[in-house]
């Protein structure tokens, strides 16, 4: 028996392949399906199965796809119900692989069809459960996204949750290995531990949501606690997970079209695309398109991508760095931007060489922000996260979390310099980008975010938040 989990950082989110025998299961594959092909020709194995833990928002898994190619069967749990054809698994029914055995356990709460696979080996003992978003390490999956017109409300699934958790997964042994679906950074939940496996005693340990004496009334209100609105994508990519898509390869065939200048300007103008600028911050600021977004690719791209372009269908050009453009056309249809109508070829570059008109970014060290930093005088915007503000931040900033930009709009000075920063320097770019795309040009960066504000002598305010027991 072989077990790999195929770990992508910047959806933090793992696929597994499991072989036995020449047999192989793949759970949640990624949309681009070539490397779990080509890893089981390697294996001189052949695709059983396809199994599905539950209809994923965060992004568009590549079931389809592989069901196509394959010919494996995919299989999803008790309650789906696709458009194309799948095995509908029954509570605890049985699927052989070589030597073992995937038994699925149904566990709704975090959608009412999730799904929790158990691994028994060749002796049948409890190996690893693939529990999907119902369990994560160091949290549980967030039980709001499956509200349906009221019928169900985020407390009754988190109550399903419960349930689920305490007598499909609870009872197994300590031993049993987790594998989730998701780790640190994704906004399937709320509290992830940055390792990816882990056993299920530990989680028992440490998991706030496991608790041995948690009732379930304490449950539902620790789980619905501090949950942020999902982005807005995640209800499209869970339609495009149930009722199909197109094939990647068509995808990328249309996104990776090369556009001089005159061309890229001519299609952004008649499809009413967005611009979006993948290369690095320090680039973006030194020159860029007038109006276009940054969004790069060395950063959290495709979540970034998902939660501030509101619509998968929105036309997209690309500006990105020579060599680099499939990469970015492949990331973006991960999160169901399939719509990439090409690229600009020859990069920034060829665009400047042209003598087409283009903009900046007013930015500075940390150092001299420091020196022009006057807490009476200058107005300040931190755009990181609500829970990272309150934990530290600039006496006197404003807290305009990128997610949220738009709500804030009208925060934002008009006849007057201001700072904006982050943690590092790719939210704020980001956040630059969306300002001057709506007119605020009177914005400056500072470079290195707050990490580096930290090491100056401007005063911070600290803040401890309780912990819940």
């Amino acid at each position: 028996m072989n077990i790999e989990q195929i770990y992508t950082g910047c959806l933090a989110q793992g696929a597994y392949y499991i072989e036995s025998e020449g047999e192989v299961a793949i759970i949640d594959p990624l949309r681009e399906i070539k490397p779990y092909i080509d890893r089981a020709k390697r294996d001189d194995a052949t695709i059983k199965y396809i199994f599905e833990t539950h209809f994923h928002a965060d992004f568009v898994s590549g079931h389809v796809t592989l069901g196509k190619e394959t010919g494996a069967p995919i299989i999803f749990g008790p309650n789906a119900n696709p458009s194309f054809d799948a095995i509908i698994a029954e509570d605890e029914q049985e699927f052989t692989l070589g030597k073992v055995t995937i038994l699925a356990l149904h566990t709704p709460g975090h959608t009412m069809e999730s799904t929790t696979y158990l691994l028994r080996d060749e002796n049948g003992k409890d190996h690893a459960i693939f529990s999907g978003d119902t369990l994560f390490l160091g949290d549980v999956g967030r039980p709001d996204l499956a509200q349906k017109m009221g019928v169900l409300t985020e407390k009754d699934l988190a109550g399903y949750l419960y349930d689920s958790l305490r007598t499909k997964i609870m009872p197994l042994a300590d031993d049993v290995i987790v594998y989730p679906a998701h780790g640190a950074g994704s906004a399937c939940g709320k509290n992830m531990m940055k390792e990816t496996v882990d056993s299920l005693g530990n989680q028992k340990q440490m998991n706030y949501a496991l608790r041995a004496d948690m009732t379930k009334d304490e449950f539902v209100a620790e789980v619905i606690d501090g949950l942020l609105p999902p982005p807005q994508y995640f209800p499209l990519n869970v339609k495009m997970n149930k009722e199909g898509y197109e094939d990647i390869d068509e995808v990328l065939k249309k996104g990776t079209r090369a556009l001089s200048p005159k061309a890229f300007e001519a299609v952004a103008t008649e499809s009413g695309a967005v611009v979006l600028d993948v290369r690095h911050q320090d680039d973006f600021a030194k020159g860029h398109i007038p109006r276009s977004i940054f969004i790069g690719l060395d950063g959290s791209f495709a979540p970034w991508v998902g939660a501030l372009i509101a619509d998968v269908k929105q036309p997209i050009l690309l500006v990105a760095d020579p060599g680099r453009e499939e990469e970015a056309v492949t990331r973006l249809s991960r999160v169901g931007f399939d719509h990439t109508l090409g690229y600009l070829e020859g990069g920034f570059q060829a665009w400047k060489q042209m003598m087409n008109e283009y903009d900046t970014v007013s930015s500075v060290s940390a150092i001299k922000f420091e020196n022009e930093f006057d807490a009476e005088k200058k107005v300040v915007f931190d755009v990181r996260k609500e829970s990272e503000y309150l934990s530290e931040h600039i006496i006197g900033a404003t807290n305009t979390p990128l997610d949220f930009l738009n709500d804030h709009l009208g925060a934002f000075p008009d006849d007057e310099p201001f700072f904006v920063h982050c943690a590092g320097g790719y939210r704020s770019m980001i956040a630059a980008s969306i300002l001057k795309s709506r007119g605020i040009h009177n914005l400056v960066d500072v470079q290195g975010g707050f990490k580096d504000i930290k090491e100056t002598a401007i005063p911070v305010s600290a803040f401890v938040c309780p912990t819940t027991l």
